[in-house]
């Protein structure tokens, strides 16, 4: 796998499952750090590197899903060659489901799954508006979120790093709802919420069952919008069951 700007790569290669993980809003690769110690040999972990943060600090943010989806798709190519799993929450969700779709319609291959966590299905968004309000608003919903950038907000420092990051990703996902169209993939698909989000109902959530309605599971946790982080080794412990069992695509049965 040559080296990309868009990937975080495992240390040393696997053989297991590629697992592709899509960060929140606001959010970057650091976030799955710990997930290929938790889920061990069952998959080889790839941590996507949204532009304006961590180690691409001085890159111009992403203005439109476009904008990710395009060179993600060409990054993420090569991959294919083994069984790949998407795994995406909040923002995350929508990123690796548009990016599935772009990798689909060029014939470059398809995720075995698609985990989709925290994240209203395509049809089922609604802009907020909060891009273009200002900073205390902005900040109020991201703590209302909870997890580990509502923490980074009580630090000037890191507020004046993730702060440009949080509005460029709500104003692309505001551009993104009202277009979001509802479109099925041959993959299976796992729908993954807290049973307490204020922001995301659990019915907008499952409402994903549309992507692939005869390959579709759910599974709600107690807990909020980041449920994911007090639940981490139940989450993996689920994640890894499913990627035992994935079996190649048809895709694999040609030459990458």
């Amino acid at each position: 796998m040559p080296y990309s700007p868009w990937l975080r790569a495992p240390a040393a290669p696997g053989s297991g499952v590629r697992l592709v993980c899509f960060p929140h809003a606001g959010g970057a690769a650091s976030f799955f750090r710990d997930w290929a110690q938790r889920l061990g040999p069952a998959a080889e972990v790839y941590a996507v590197r949204y532009p304006g943060r961590e180690d691409r600090i001085g890159e111009p943010l992403a203005r439109t899903m476009e904008e990710l989806t395009v060179p993600l798709a060409d990054a993420l190519a090569p991959l294919f060659d083994r069984p790949v799993v998407f795994f995406g929450h909040s923002m995350g969700a929508s990123v690796a489901y548009e990016t599935a779709l772009r990798l689909a319609d060029r014939g470059a291959g398809t995720p075995a799954a698609l985990l989709a966590s925290g994240r209203a299905a395509p049809h089922r968004l609604v802009p907020t508006g909060l891009a273009d309000r200002d900073d205390v608003a902005l900040i109020s919903d991201v703590r209302s979120r909870g997890g580990p950038l509502a923490e980074a907000l009580d630090h000037p420092d890191l507020l004046e790093l993730v702060l440009p990051a949080i509005r460029a990703d709500y104003r692309l996902l505001d551009d993104y709802a009202p277009r979001a169209r509802l479109r099925t993939l041959d993959t299976a698909v796992t729908a993954y919420y807290g049973e307490h989000d204020p922001h995301v109902s659990p019915d907008s959530v499952r409402a994903w069952s549309g992507v692939s309605p005869d390959r579709f599971t759910s599974r709600g946790f107690d807990g909020d919008h980041f449920y994911l982080v007090p639940h981490a080794a139940a989450l993996a412990d689920d994640v890894s069951g499913r990627l035992t069992s994935v079996t190649p695509h048809p895709h694999l049965e040609r030459t990458c």
